[in-house]
């Protein structure tokens, strides 16, 4: 979700790239040896930011010159404070502050975003255009929040004129997605397509049809359609989450994530790698944008692991993978927890510690196969001199981390998660204030709101063009029809050939979309399905969201990795490949908690903290054994044999029972043992 401006990595620079054969050696290729540091990294820098605007709406916004790039400034200050307020002490209605957030998006979205890829992005004025359309929506969503509680009141009658600014309002929104989301649009006319054209389908995929009348009502005056859950979550939890990413990002915190990154894993075997996964991850669930955190912070980290010695698809696609697991990394989640929290009407607790093990587990496996990767090719760390001491890197930046222990303790403490926000995003300007060289003046909180605002746009229009989605699944009861329809394909309701059908409609529907877009879509279609299947809600809505979250890794449409692949100079489709292959482990991991809970934490209630404690340990030995098999090493050089027991150890480890955990014990601990015994058989010899 935080998209604009240029990741900072000071001292991963200062840690792999001292001069100008090093900067040849990074993968810049097009550059001689003596064309100057600066000049690489801005060329590298500009194939990021153009790999992100093919990509990414966001990176194609418009620039204003003169008095109306200071009005736009203004603005969204304006509509941060607005959001603030009304989302704290400030009284409104639900309906009411869905239009005005509506409002806000939609006028953004014609002011910022171009009307087509190649028109001129520096201006003075909006084209008529966008004005014309900026008119059209104050005036139809104006006319909603003067008149919903009248029209609600007489049971939802409208006369003409209302359904034709019904229509123009529908209209409006599907322009703005198609600046904004693109992929998205052409979904959602799909689906508002479907409430006519389902009648002629056959079977339970059809329907009696809709008249138009009926359906602008629910699109546009009822609260299933535009004004339901997709713009509630955005004007709610998602814009304050992605405003206060914004502020941790202005405070130096990003700075004190690399730095401290480094003090971890810089110095162990394939460090540059390491540090990449750590950081990506910190960040990633943070930002809430795998692509967008492919894009800034790969333009460091790729290069660094190529001169480290790794392959340019490998280290394209752990950068690919890093950045997608964030959206599902406990504790921020990229915002999706606390969406998911709404649905569910939980607390976010329950829904961290559910997606703690998997998490864990999915970056275990990832660091395990930067680690085995390094080993197998024998390559080194970063040398001690470029690491920064951890008890510095603590004292001049460790104040930085007050934000996030605020937000953390006051939701546990019971807070809501958006009182919790509000307050860490002052606890924010507060805790930098406690050193000079990360105090937060006025210029920089005002650069922080307005890049949150910003930021906000095209995930905020994606929520909204979500609601005609919902709005036709709950019209015309697709999503049930679709579930009796796999359940009546699926024999003896077998819970994992459902799971396997889900998880391909998962991953299609989120692919191209942001991660929260991407669940809001998926638990409309695809948990209800699990669900009725015998699966608990819970254990439905994350095996859904982790696989609408890989599918940025997924070919393919696996538009991670092909901006990892752009930035490393890679073919798009082995970076793909490799992606899927280090991340396979999240691929695998939701069908071992699908029926059997253990592995989420405090979803089974008849589990003792110990059964899951076991589980969580047994299934990392199950990640090694599976990244073991796939690189070939554990001690030294697997030959096939030794990757045949592990990966077989691998499904035995995961599966939560005592009986494969010892046949895993004794088939991971008898490779273990024979590569010992054969690494002492060389020393000796050698």
């Amino acid at each position: 979700m935080i998209k604009s401006g240029t990741f900072q990595l000071s001292s991963i620079r200062r840690a792999g790239i001292k001069g100008e054969a090093d900067i040849y050696n990074c993968g810049v290729d097009c550059l001689s040896e003596n064309q100057g540091k600066l000049t690489a990294e801005e060329n590298l820098e500009k194939k990021a930011r153009e790999m992100l605007e093919e990509k990414e709406a966001d990176a194609r916004m418009r620039t204003y010159t003169g008095p109306m790039g200071k009005l736009i400034t203004v603005m969204l200050c304006l509509w941060t404070v607005f959001q603030l307020y009304f989302t704290t002490i400030g009284s409104i209605s639900a309906i009411n502050l869905r239009a005005f957030h509506c409002i806000f998006l939609l006028v953004f979205t014609f002011l910022l975003f171009p009307t087509y890829k190649k028109e001129k992005r520096v201006r003075k004025l909006p084209p008529i255009w966008d004005a014309a359309c900026i008119l059209l929506t104050i005036g139809a969503f104006g006319y909603l929040i003067v008149n919903y509680s009248q029209i609600a009141a007489t049971g939802g009658r409208v006369s003409e004129p209302e359904l034709w600014i019904a229509a123009a309002g529908l209209l409006l929104v599907f322009e703005a997605a198609r600046r904004a989301s693109g992929n998205l649009m052409i979904l959602a006319l799909i689906f508002l397509g479907y409430n006519w054209f389902g009648e002629y389908l056959p079977g339970l995929l059809g329907h009696n049809g809709f008249t138009l009348k009926r359906v602008l009502i629910t699109q546009f005056w009822g609260t299933q359609g535009i004004l339901g859950t997709g713009i509630g979550v955005s004007a709610t939890y998602i814009f304050m989450f992605v405003v206060f990413g914004a502020f941790l990002k202005h405070s130096g915190f990003s700075d004190f994530i690399n730095d401290f990154s480094l003090t971890l894993v810089g110095r162990t075997s394939g460090g540059p790698a390491k540090v990449a996964v750590v950081a990506s991850a910190l960040l990633g669930m943070i930002n809430g944008s795998a692509i967008a955190n492919v894009a800034t912070t790969g333009t460091i980290t790729i290069p660094l692991m190529k001169r480290a010695g790794y392959r340019k698809e490998f280290a394209g696609a752990v950068e690919a993978v890093a950045s997608t697991g964030g959206q599902f990394c406990p504790p921020i989640m990229g915002a999706v927890g606390f969406v998911m929290a709404e649905f569910l009407s939980i607390s976010y607790t329950a829904v961290m510690l559910a997606a703690f093990v998997p998490a864990f587990l999915y970056y275990l496996g990832l660091l395990f196969s930067v680690h085995f990767e390094a080993k197998r090719l024998g390559l080194s760390g970063l040398a001690k001199e470029n690491i920064p001491e951890a008890s510095r890197v603590l004292k001049q930046q460790g104040h930085l981390v007050i934000p996030l222990v605020c937000l953390l303790g006051l939701m546990f403490a019971g807070y809501t998660p958006l009182f919790s926000a509000v307050m860490s995003i002052f606890a924010t300007v507060a805790a930098s204030w406690l050193r000079k060289e990360t105090r937060m003046g006025l210029d920089k909180i005002t650069t922080a709101a307005v890049e949150g605002a910003r930021s906000a746009i095209s995930v905020g229009v994606c929520c909204v063009v979500i609601g005609v989605i919902i709005g036709t699944v709950t019209l015309s009861s697709i999503g049930l029809n679709m579930g009796y329809l796999i359940l009546s394909v699926v024999e003896n309701n077998n819970i994992y050939l459902t799971g396997l059908l889900v998880m391909i409609m998962s991953t299609i529907l989120g692919m191209g979309v942001p991660g929260v877009a991407a669940y809001v879509i998926v638990q409309a279609v695809a948990v209800p399905v699990l669900i009725e299947s015998g699966t608990l809600p819970i254990t439905a809505h994350l095996f859904c969201l982790i696989y609408a979250c890989l599918s940025n890794i997924t070919p393919p449409v696996a538009m991670s990795a092909y901006v990892a692949a752009g930035i490393a100079g890679s073919d798009q489709t082995r970076t793909g490949i490799w992606a899927v292959r280090l991340g396979l482990i999240g691929f695998i991991i939701p069908f071992f908690f699908l029926n059997n809970p253990i592995l989420l934490i405090g979803v089974d209630k008849t589990a003792a903290m110990s059964a899951t404690a076991w589980a969580a340990f047994t299934a990392s030995l199950g990640t090694i054994a599976l990244v073991a098999a796939l690189e070939g090493w554990v001690i030294k050089n697997a030959g096939v044999p030794e990757r045949l027991l592990l990966a077989a150890a691998c499904p035995l480890l995961l599966y939560a029972d005592t009986l494969t955990d010892a046949i895993g014990f004794g088939c991971f601990g008898l490779v273990v043992v024979y590569q010992f015994l054969r690494r002492g058989k060389t020393a000796r010899a050698t």
